[in-house]
């Protein structure tokens, strides 16, 4: 039987929400050991109804002490560093895993004014699906084995030096968004040839989940399975030929490092 660890989360926004719950479905968490504080308090008051977490309004520090994870969900616009110091106050053991947005692990020590074993994560997006990687980033404290575990519950995760940060979030974090618009195309071209929105949203649907599926299972290269789909002077090379005159592939590219660069200046903002 899997051992439960005992989580504070410090704001309750929907991202650690996504978390909390993904955890608790994998049973890496257990309501009555997982505290959340928000100052919202109509989050406060949901969290408790929806998940039975234990929910206060403000830190409570010996829950503090003896946590075996602190999950820093707070907002890069809120005073965290007030709140990383009074958490470094408290001389916590704690794993302290941040997904604060452009604050990066020098800036959070320094804030706390003590040693945290901090981790900065950049969480994936697909959390209630148990896919997509999460970019984990250790300090010089963190524990990487206790840390894995409740990482892995809600998803892949990659441990990256932290100037990876910017790249995986322009580029995994925004990944599904990227698919999405590739739906929304492929959806609507099967409706402008004539299939019913019903039919083209369940066909793109199939396709989408077979061939990810196909690709880790043949471990072949995308170039490789276009080539068996592509007969000399067939439909599918015709519509290749199309594809490749298009802006398709440099569109994808340019959107990843517009999002990279975008990332990058939310990060200097915050420094």
């Amino acid at each position: 039987m899997q051992m439960t660890v005992t989580v504070y989360a410090v704001g309750g926004g929907q991202m650690a929400e996504a978390i909390l719950r993904a955890a608790l479905k994998k049973e890496v968490i257990d309501p009555s050991s997982t505290t959340v504080t928000d100052i919202a308090e109509q989050r406060v008051e949901y969290l408790r109804e929806k998940y039975g977490f234990d929910t206060q309004a403000e830190l409570d520090k010996k829950k503090l002490t003896t946590a075996d994870i602190i999950l820093l969900g707070i907002r890069p616009q809120d005073n965290w560093k007030e709140t990383i110091a009074q958490i470094g106050a408290t001389q916590t053991k704690a794993q302290v895993i941040s997904i604060i947005a452009g604050v990066t692990l020098a800036q959070l020590q320094k804030a706390s004014e003590s040693k945290l074993a901090l981790t900065r994560i950049i969480p994936n997006t697909l959390t209630d699906t148990g896919y997509g990687y999460s970019g984990a980033a250790l300090g010089g404290e963190a524990d990487r084995e206790l840390v894995t575990p409740f990482l892995e519950s809600f998803g892949k995760v990659d441990f990256i030096p932290e100037e990876q940060i910017d790249i995986y979030t322009g580029y995994a974090v925004c990944g599904p968004n990227y698919v999405y618009n590739f739906y929304i195309a492929l959806t609507n071209a099967g409706v402008l040839s004539g299939l019913s929105r019903k039919q083209a949203n369940a066909v793109a649907l199939e396709n989408l989940k077979g061939a990810a599926e196909f690709l880790e299972l043949t471990g072949k290269h995308a170039y490789e399975l276009l080539d068996i789909n592509n007969s000399a002077g067939g439909v599918g090379i015709a519509a290749q030929h199309a594809i490749d005159a298009s802006d398709f592939a440099a569109g994808i590219q340019n959107a990843v490092l517009a999002a990279v660069k975008r990332t990058t200046e939310l990060g200097k903002k915050d420094e």
